[in-house]
């Protein structure tokens, strides 16, 4: 008798044998992996061995439209969605027949066409992109279905608490499944969490949880299709736990030594397939001869199937291409500023480019804490929820990561979105969204991160060292993400939109002592200025003074008190960096001075001076001249803020420079 009890009322028999299939396919070419990596033909896999039930399940479950965010052990989610397996294995070879150019391993990949979302390394990120994509789907109306997959080691993770207290708050259809497989690498779950089921997890969250028998096919595919069944009609998150076990290493290299023997007869006794298999021969769909003919069947296919990807080609190294590929291709058309001007200031014109960004792009969500009716604590978006509404400019709770997170699946379903970050210093909570899954999509598998990211930042007001830091140098190290600082009204407004116009995603610096302390003409047309052109401030012969944000001004102020003749180059584009604009000022006066608030160690400053003392030494009259906040954290203390920021040292710099 079978070791499980099987409920298949409902089911046709063409259905339990196509689970019954789903199952066995990615068994035997699990089998099949770990002998080639024994041979060294892969170089790594991570097994789901004993796990088939759950994703083949879930899967299986899905209209073909609705996304699903799988992990490493979840082989039977693209096999069942179909994949064609000469394209897996040429991506676990590291070919371009894959779907990431031989950039990601294993099963760190996406694809829009079989509407799976890779994962990365971090555990927790994938649960808050899963939360976007509903977020997009609930917006529109479409009655839609997110599975999105974690471990019970993953619940540890902060990510996992604020994607699912924002996926509570907001009601998304998400199905967040947790594979609760006995062990977080060598870790058991005794060391990982003190309540009794993972599922319990969920009343804290104000959702509806179920744990569940993760081994038997049919407890997993009606359990998960009568709960998707309820959400695209009302939707709501569901936390999903399923018991099971992982049968072999975290990873093959581990082993499984530390895992007591007597747990591991128990759980291959109660191994998904083989139960499945005896309960569909007792009830006559199966035998013997069919079961052999169905094996030598799905062997041919993986042996054809590697065969293709052994014969495709290797990557070609090209390193223009690989460039490339780091952004999404765009091809700016700047819209020149046409008409009459109005008198703003710096947050006026933020605030009325953000309001042309809303009319002109219908699929637009604006994201933030208090920026709803509340305005944000600088009112940038003051009256926004009146006008655009509640679904499309919404106050967040406090979850930067989730939110950061959440603009990707907004991106996957054609939204663009802005989040404000109260301060740029509160960005550091969403830093792991932003640097591996936000800025690396594109590279990795091709799909735009379509979001501006409002940074807040900036010194001068007493605020301490959390309100106040100039953070750029942190974000401008990481390829994928453009960097943007308007140092006044009209560039402010130009650059947003220009932002919002970039596919890629935009970290926009805006100095908060400048919000109200600065106005100008600012045209009331739409208008783009574009990113990566810095612009002459003033033009002078003794010195050049390289700068941007709140450096622009005291660059100005200090060269009108001293009466120097200076070039003023403010940069706007941090990245991309304008490297024309340096060229012809420094070959023009042969002396610089880079400046700049953020510190001076690991500031921009220093890249802006290597690249002048590499391909500019011959032009130099004097060594480049670095002047930047002190390397301390910025103080509260007006004082100590003083003595903090460079603009006490710039007249000392200058003329240093000029005297040299």
């Amino acid at each position: 008798m079978s070791a499980m009890s099987y409920q298949s009322k409902g089911l046709s028999n063409k259905k339990l044998l196509s689970l019954y299939e789903d199952m066995l396919r990615p068994r035997m070419i699990e089998e099949k992996m770990l002998s080639l990596l024994r041979q060294g033909k892969i170089s790594k896999w991570f097994s789901g061995i004993g796990q088939e039930a759950i994703a083949v399940g879930c899967t299986a479950v899905l209209e073909d439209e609705e996304w699903i965010f799988p992990m490493h052990r979840n082989l039977g989610v693209f096999t069942t969605r179909n994949v064609p397996l000469h394209r897996l294995f040429a991506q676990w070879q590291g070919k371009p027949l894959g779907f990431t150019q031989g950039r990601d391993r294993s099963f760190h990949f996406g694809t829009q066409e079989y509407k799976i979302w890779g994962m990365i390394s971090h555990l927790g990120p994938q649960l808050s992109l899963a939360s976007g994509v509903a977020l997009a789907d609930k917006i529109s109306g479409t009655p839609g279905v997110t599975i999105a997959f974690t471990g019970e080691g993953g619940t540890s993770e902060g990510e996992f608490h604020e994607a699912l207290n924002v996926a509570s708050v907001w009601q998304l259809p998400v199905i967040f499944v947790i594979e609760n497989n006995g062990y977080g690498l060598s870790t058991p779950t005794s060391e990982q969490y003190r309540c009794k089921q993972l599922a319990d997890r969920g009343k804290g969250y104000g959702m509806k949880s179920y744990t569940v028998d993760g081994n038997n096919i049919l407890t997993v595919y009606n359990k998960v299709k009568q709960l998707a069944k309820q959400l695209r009609k009302n939707p709501e998150p569901i936390l999903l736990e399923f018991n099971t076990f992982r049968m072999r290493g975290h990873e093959e290299a581990s082993g499984t030594k530390y895992v007591p023997k007597k747990l591991m007869k128990e759980w291959a006794a109660k191994d998904p397939i083989s139960n499945f298999e005896t309960y569909l021969i007792k009830k006559g769909l199966l035998t013997d001869d069919k079961v052999t003919a169905l094996r030598a069947e799905i062997k041919a296919h993986i042996t054809a199937e590697l065969n293709i990807a052994y014969d495709a080609p290797d990557v070609t190294v090209d390193q223009e291409v690989e460039l490339r590929d780091v952004y999404a291709p765009h091809l700016p058309v700047i819209a020149e500023p046409t008409g009459p001007s109005k008198e703003m200031r710096y947050i006026d014109a933020i605030s009325d480019g953000l309001r042309m960004a809303m009319d002109k792009w219908d699929k637009n969500v604006l994201m933030g804490q208090d920026i709803a009716d509340y305005g944000g604590v600088f009112k940038i978006t003051d009256g926004f929820m009146d006008k655009y509404g509640k679904d499309k400019v919404r106050n967040t709770p406090l979850c930067e990561s989730a939110i950061a997170g959440m603009t990707l699946g907004l991106s996957m379903k054609g939204y663009k979105s802005m989040v404000e970050m109260q301060f740029s210093d509160f960005a550091t909570c969403g830093f792991n969204q932003i640097v591996n899954n936000i800025a690396k999509i594109h590279y990795r598998w091709g799909h735009k991160a379509d979001t501006v990211i409002r940074m807040p930042c900036g010194g001068g007001t007493g605020a301490g060292p959390f309100h106040s830091q100039t953070n750029e140098a942190w974000y401008a190290h990481t390829p994928g993400l453009k960097i943007v600082y308007p140092s006044n009204p009209v560039d402010a407004k130009g650059l947003l939109l220009s932002a919002y116009e970039d596919p890629n995603p935009v970290m926009f610096f805006e100095h908060k002592a400048l919000y109200r302390m600065l106005s100008a003409p600012v045209p009331e047309a739409y208008y783009t200025t574009p990113i990566g052109k810095g612009v002459w401030v003033s033009s002078g012969n003794e010195l050049s003074i390289i700068t941007y944000g709140m450096g622009v001004h005291w660059a100005k102020e200090a060269t009108q008190e001293m009466g120097i003749s200076a070039d003023i180059v403010d940069l706007r584009t941090i990245v991309p960096m304008d490297y024309g604009i340096i060229n012809d000022t420094v070959k023009k006066t042969g002396r610089v001075l880079v400046l700049h608030e953020d510190t001076i160690f690991g500031g921009i400053g220093g890249e802006i001076s290597a690249y002048i003392s590499e391909h500019l030494f011959e032009s130099l009259d004097a060594p480049v001249i670095r002047l930047g906040g002190l390397d301390t954290p910025i103080p509260f203390n007006k004082a100590l803020e003083k003595v903090f920021l460079p603009t006490h040292r710039l007249k000392e710099g200058i003329e240093k420079l000029l005297n040299y």
